[in-house]
């Protein structure tokens, strides 16, 4: 425990077999419960995770599922429904299993997804567990050893101190950052960080690909689980989903890990175009859910005003470019068309952007 909370790590692992033992093995006695979720991996991921069952590794608390207390009282149906739903969504995840015989008192629980599902579906399955166990701090780090465990705390005391809902490692603001960061890998996530500050509502986060994080209970609660993108914009779409929630959030100062022993599955050039598919849609939800359906913003009225306007534009802008690359002549409307609706695009979004800014401001805490 840590300041009598719970401390719970999720570790999403797929062929994790030499690195599985060296993370469990460092992670700090104050986490409670290490949730390993084996991504249907095909070496011995699972056979190494089982063989710590019998050390000193796996002596934790005994906590309760909170799905199996009795929530009495007439007026207690609201949460009595809550309850149910909770029981209910595991349909939803990924098929899986848990392979303890005694989750609630072992310190080590091993989770096997039936199938891959990928990193988010992992992830995903883990806060469930936590979520159900009443868990107060859920950190996730990854199985293949690029996370330093003694800036676990770190990470997790925003969580559990100052009342953060969700909390991110940045490496980009270390020092060593473009030493040891591969410059492919460097440049493509700063791209899509700023992509990403537009998608979510998060204006001030600059790492939203590092994987190691923390989450209060009370986000856990607060959004989908079962709807967390599978695979590796997992954390873009998080991001996401916690704005819409109005979940607050904090960077903390991480160092990036690299060279030692883990073997990254991500094809960059593949997963790009995904996550930039995804930020666009994930955009759009968050403007209309959160600015229209919940609570109406003129910052919604600003943004679609562009992006109708922007439609109309094209065509101008089409034969502005065709007349200046083969040098023929523009009609006095036409520049002054593309003219007047190019400024006045620029300027709704640009106020658009400033409002969305200002009333994000309260989310992100430094």
């Amino acid at each position: 425990m840590l300041k009598n909370k719970t401390i719970a790590v999720v570790v999403p692992a797929h062929n994790e077999e030499k690195q599985i033992g060296m993370v469990i093995e460092t992670i700090p006695d104050f986490v409670d419960k290490i949730i390993v979720v084996n991504d249907s991996s095909k070496d011995k991921t699972a056979e190494i995770v089982k063989s710590f069952w019998q050390t000193k590794h796996n002596e934790g608390i005994s906590i309760k599922n909170t799905l199996d207390e009795a929530i009495a009282g007439r007026f207690e149906r609201a949460n009595r429904s809550l309850q149910e739903r909770m029981r209910q969504e595991i349909k939803f995840f990924v098929p899986s299993e848990v392979a303890n015989s005694n989750p609630e008192s072992e310190r080590i629980i091993l989770i096997n997804l039936l199938h891959n599902g990928g990193v988010g579906a992992a992830i995903a399955r883990g806060y469930k567990w936590c979520k159900d166990y009443g868990i107060d701090c859920t950190a996730v780090m990854a199985g293949d050893g690029q996370m330093d465990p003694a800036e676990l705390e770190s990470i997790c005391n925003p969580i559990i101190s100052e009342n953060i809902d969700y909390v991110k490692g940045n490496r980009l603001i270390h020092r060593s950052a473009l030493l040891v960061i591969p410059k492919s890998r460097y440049f493509g996530n700063s791209v899509l960080s700023v992509l990403t500050k537009l998608a979510s509502g998060y204006w001030h986060v600059s790492d939203t690909q590092t994987g190691f994080t923390a989450i209060s209970k009370k986000a856990l609660s607060s959004i989908r689980l079962h709807e967390i993108y599978k695979r590796y914009g997992m954390p873009n779409d998080l991001l996401v989903k916690l704005n819409i929630a109005m979940c607050t959030l904090k960077e903390v100062e991480i160092k990036p890990v690299y060279d030692v022993g883990e073997s990254s599955q991500m094809k960059i050039y593949k997963v790009i175009p995904k996550i930039l598919l995804l930020l666009i849609k994930s955009f759009f939800k968050r403007l209309w859910i959160k600015y229209l359906f919940r609570d109406f913003h003129p910052l919604f009225l600003l943004y679609n005003f562009a992006f109708i306007l922007g439609i109309v534009w094209i065509p101008y802008l089409y034969h502005v470019i065709k007349s200046l690359l083969f040098g023929l002549n523009m009609s006095f409307e036409t520049l002054f068309a593309f003219s007047f609706l190019g400024i006045t695009i620029f300027q709704s979004l640009l106020f658009a952007m400033l409002m969305d800014i200002q009333d994000n401001e309260r989310l992100q805490k430094n």
